[in-house]
Parts: C-alpha cells; structure tokens; sequence
C-alpha cells in the first residue's frame, strides 16, 4: 500500500480553485497519493485572515513542504506585497522552474522543447528600493538597488546544470548582460564560468553563454537552438513568459518553485477574474505542474501518463477549451482527461 504524501492545497483566486478542482480530479485518476491540507491565501485570505498570506499557509508549507496552488491576486491599495514573491523568500525557493513544450501543433512554431531555469530571490526583484524628493516632487528620482551574491550564483547554476543531465537535457545556456551590468550580473557569468571546467558537467552537457537581447532574438528566431537556459531573476522573468508565447500562452505555460526545505508547484498565468465561475478555464497549465509535482514526489510513470493523457485529449480526441479554439468548457475537458487516463 502507497503511504501517502502530505500537501498544502491553496485554491486561489479567480479560476483558481476551477483549475485545481480539474487537477484534483486527475490526481485522483492517476490514484496520485497525496493527502491534502487545503489553505486559503490572496483575497480569499484577505477576507478570511486580513492577509494575503495568513500565517496558517505558511505554518502548513513549513510542516508539508510541498504544495500545489492556484493563482493569487494581489489586493490593490494597502501596502500588500506580491504573495508569490512573499512565498519565495519565506521558503527560500531559489529555483523558478519553467518548461515549454509544444502541444497543440500548428502554431508559428514546431516540437519547441526548452526549459527556463532561473533564479528566483535575487537580483532586482530584492525589493531594495527607494524615491528621492527633489522640490515639490516627492518621487522625483526613483532608485532600485539589485544584489547578486557569489552563493545565490552557485546555487542556481548548479541547479540547472545538474537538472540538464538529470533529464537528459545537452546544452544549458547561460544568460546574462554582463557587457553592461558587469557586476551585478557580471558575477553570474563570473561564477558560470568557474564551473565550466568542475568534474561533474565537464563533458557531460554544452555550456555556453548570450546577452539577454540576443537570447531574446534568437528565440524568437529559431528556439531550437537552445535547450536549457539559465538567468537571473529578471531576465528569467522576462524570458519565460516569451518562452511560453512559443507554445501557446501561458495557459500551456507550468511553474516550479524549488528551494532546500519546500516546493511549490503552480500555474504561471494570471487569476483571470473576467472568466472566473463561467467554466470555461483551460486547466491544463496547472495539470503539466501537478506533472513536475509528481516527478519531484519520485512519481515519474504517473507523470508522464499525465503528460501523455493530456496529448491524447487535444491532439487525438481533439477536445480543447475554447483558448485552443475549441468548444470544451473546464469540466468537459476535464472528463475526457480522466477518461483517457483511465482507459488509456
């Protein structure tokens, strides 16, 4: 008997808790083991707790140390700091795990298959920032001050360069602007290229390096140049979602947030309140991150049923949301997933 794996579940806001009902649904399918401490954060939370993030989410990733969510909107006015960005440095998620896989063929491009790795608690994304008032104007010059350190470099690299031969990957990219930015992301490269010659990666996987606008062109040009890539916090941020425009959208689009002590796993689009409570969400980004939640959980076979079942229903059955210009609503499709996962 499967013992079982204790997880936070946090709904969200919007189509949140639509998707992760769909997912849920899956899990069950796959028979997926994990015993569910469900949470409440962003508005929800706010009505609940008076916080976007209540203590009890954290209390309850600090105990399960693995967590699937929904997407969380940020209250406007009040003060409020982003919950997502909140998560990341209260666990210490340094690893942003975001993969692009072409699904749905016939779009610009074909059999796009690459991954942004990329550094999530550093960099400009600090928070470190501040306005100085000159005369009347109170935020007349405004100043952000992003920081790097040697540790957090290391960290992320070496995350991505033995994730690329864990999974098989053959080139990972290192990305960075230290033609211009030569200390804060001149370290990055700096401490990239020490690890070029280490024993572990020498010969095992290509490493080389691009400034962040060419690798912007470049993708857009051809992405199968590139395999693996690995950048700052920014730059990351950037480049994921451009990545996602390569296979859809971030509706195609998962997330992994990945540190020492805890992982949470998420769709990256937003809570899309304009649609929220008609049934109509793809939930399909949520159900490719409950995949890489069963991989990180050491259940690969599970995961690529997932994968496969989730081919199957829009490339064979032809049952897509209407984002993929279909006429399934979320429980529809939903349906004719867990069917194909049930009878292959």
């Amino acid at each position: 008997m499967t013992s079982t794996i204790p997880a936070t579940l946090i709904p969200g806001d919007g189509i949140g808790p639509e998707i992760v009902d769909a997912t849920l649904a899956v899990f069950a399918a796959l028979e997926a083991p994990f015993e569910w401490d469900t949470q409440v954060a962003g508005l929800a939370g706010v009505k609940a707790a008076g916080d976007p993030l209540p203590q009890s989410v954290l209390d309850s990733i600090r105990s399960t140390r693995l967590a699937l969510k929904g997407p969380l909107e940020t209250p406007s006015g009040g003060g409020y700091r982003s919950s997502n960005v909140r998560l990341r440095e209260e666990f210490k998620l340094y690893a942003n795990l975001r993969p692009a896989r072409t699904i749905v063929p016939g779009g610009r491009y074909e059999d796009v298959n690459l991954v942004v790795v990329r550094e999530n608690i550093e960099g400009l994304y600090m928070g470190y920032e501040h306005y100085i008032p000159i005369g009347s104007d109170p935020h007349a010059v405004g100043m952000s001050t992003g920081i790097n350190t040697r540790q957090g470099c290391r960290r992320i690299l070496e995350y991505a360069f033995d994730y690329a031969i864990a999974t098989g990957r053959k080139k990972v990219t290192v990305v960075h602007k230290a033609n211009i930015m030569k200390a804060l992301t001149g370290i990055f490269l700096e401490t990239a290229r020490s690890l070029y010659d280490d024993p572990r990666y020498k010969g095992k996987i290509e490493i080389n390096e691009i400034i962040v606008d060419a690798c912007a062109m470049k993708l857009v040009l051809d992405p199968s140049q590139f395999d693996v890539i690995v950048t700052t916090n920014l730059f990351g941020d950037i480049l994921s979602d451009l990545v996602a425009g390569l296979v859809g959208g971030l509706g195609m689009a998962p997330g992994a947030n990945i540190g020492t002590d805890a992982a949470i796993f998420e769709a990256v689009h937003g809570s899309a309140p304009d649609i929220a409570g008609k049934g109509i969400a793809n939930p399909t980004a949520l159900l490719l991150a409950g995949a890489m939640m069963l991989d990180h959980c050491q259940m690969p076979d599970k995961a690529t049923r997932l994968r496969n079942a989730i081919d199957a229903t829009l490339n064979i059955d032809k049952i897509r949301t209407g984002d993929l210009r279909g006429s399934a609503n979320t429980v529809s499709y939903t349906q004719a997933l867990v069917s194909r996962i049930k009878n292959g």
